[in-house]
């Protein structure tokens, strides 16, 4: 048995012998100062679950929000996960699905009844439910879709014909529109007599034409401050309006550039189909946010469920290509095995001089592929750039190559060997600067992801020249 498998069951243990405590405090125990969920509170909720203690286990989960529950899911065990979600009510347990873990997910809705799941999805936004159908098999999406109501059906239907990761899969179908008409008392009284049919979270009120394309919005702070018989066209602003076939990516940097709140998405021909907020924007970042740092890295995202297997087919090829690639670079040193017997003190240093030019190298390629992500390295300012980068190598390498010159011959007092090493150093941070930045922007140009590749190729690049440069110079100065 594990230590964190120990752990737990003391807690449990403790969880137990505890009395429950009092319904006020509930919510304060549940979660820290930092809004994560105690350690303590989980074995709590699964020791409810072993007594079948309903009642308490109602108390435990009335203090936690939706995306509270969301996170105690990924730390119960799957058949504590199947027991609890009887207990969630559809609006809940809707809320609950939206925020969940890919593979926890699809793991809690294979246990799910298609009738419980529907009622569930007809509560979620028809983005959000899209996302949940998705995730489904197909036997199983037929048999959830065919027990909704057939405007929630037609709402995720429609949704799931847009591609993937498209401003189409990221926009609720739920708006509020107005024609241009209208005063500010019509408007608000529509909104009365409708708020059963209303978003839950919207911010503008999107004034359209007779052909229902949006020609501005009235943000809902406007329509409380004008008076009743003001009309819209005088109080709505314009509106950036996002084609349904965008990529999110693109969507995102538009939001973040705008400072939008909200935005309509429009059909090719203008017409309004939907729209998009900025809570679904922020998942957006978050997600493209994580693919990039995994990226870099050669990896992919091992969640709390993943499993052995998994994990190594997503590491294993990203090293066997670096272990290629090391392969191409010590074929330098093999080029220099005479010069290496000569002087030892080469061997030595030889990690050093390499180490140095790979970490600078994921210093520029850090900062290039973020540029590129936030669209500050442009076409327009790419030679400035990579003239700055290069610079900041050659600076950065004359600092490094003098310490390291240093203490080389403080070391083994040989006045040549501390040149031929402050120089390899410099010469490698330079190449180490050009790889970085331009490894990207040629990966990019040719329509790859930097984010994939980058590291790979400046390795390989730091390795190479760093063997060249120092056993190169040494064979100058020295042999």
């Amino acid at each position: 048995m594990s230590r964190e498998t120990d752990d737990l069951a003391q807690l449990t243990k403790t969880a137990r012998n505890k009395n429950p405590a009092p319904e006020e405090d509930l919510e304060d125990l549940a979660l820290g100062e930092d809004y994560a969920l105690n350690p303590e509170y989980v074995p709590m909720v699964a020791d409810a679950l072993d007594r079948g203690d309903t009642e308490r286990l109602r108390d435990l989960l009335s203090a936690l929000r939706p995306e509270d529950v969301a996170d105690l899911m990924g730390f119960l065990s799957a058949k504590d996960r199947e027991e609890l979600l009887p207990h969630l009510d559809p609006e809940t347990l809707g809320d609950v699905l939206s925020e969940l873990d890919t593979d926890i997910r699809e793991d809690i809705l294979e246990h799910l009844p298609s009738a419980t799941l529907a009622k569930a999805l007809e509560e979620m936004d028809s983005d959000d439910a899209a996302d949940v159908v998705d995730d489904l098999e197909k036997d199983k999406r037929a048999q959830v879709l065919a027990a909704m109501p057939e405007v929630e059906r037609a709402a995720i239907e429609t949704t799931l014909s847009y591609a993937e990761e498209s401003a189409g899969r990221l926009m609720q179908r739920e708006v509020v529109a107005a024609p241009q008409f209208w005063t500010v008392g019509q408007t608000i009284d529509h909104l009365r007599r409708e708020s059963d049919e209303l978003p839950e979270l919207f911010f503008d009120v999107y004034v359209v034409d007779p052909s229902y394309r949006p020609v501005g919005a009235a943000p809902v702070s406007h329509l409380l401050r004008s008076k009743r018989d003001t009309p819209l066209a005088q109080i709505m602003e314009q509106v950036t309006e996002i084609p349904v076939d965008m990529d999110q990516e693109e969507v995102a940097y538009i939001f973040n550039k705008y400072n939008l709140i909200s935005a309509p998405v429009v059909e090719p021909g203008g017409r309004l189909v939907g729209q998009i907020t900025v809570d679904d924007i922020v998942g957006v970042i978050q997600e493209e946010t994580e693919e990039d740092i995994l990226a870099l890295a050669g990896v992919s995202d091992a969640g709390r469920d993943a499993g052995i297997v998994g994990i190594v087919r997503s590491r294993l090829p990203w090293l066997l290509i670096n272990l290629v690639t090391e392969g191409v670079a010590v074929t330098v040193v093999g080029a220099f095995q005479a010069e290496i017997a000569k002087l030892v003190a080469l061997a030595i240093l030889m990690p050093i001089v390499s180490s140095l030019g790979g970490n600078a190298g994921t210093q520029a390629l850090t900062v290039a592929v973020r540029a590129i992500a936030s669209r500050e390295l442009t076409p327009a300012n790419a030679l400035r750039i990579i003239g700055r980068e290069l610079a900041v190598g050659l600076f950065n390498g004359g600092a490094v190559g003098l310490m390291l010159g240093l203490g080389t011959w403080f070391w083994w007092r040989d006045m040549r060997l501390s040149i031929v090493v402050a120089l390899a150093v410099i010469a490698n941070l330079f190449v180490a600067a050009l790889a970085g930045i331009l490894a990207p922007i040629v990966l990019d140009r040719l329509g790859r992801d930097p984010a994939v590749s980058s590291s790979v190729v400046v390795t390989f690049m730091t390795d190479f020249f760093g063997f060249l440069a120092l056993l190169g110079i040494a064979a100058l100065i020295l042999l």
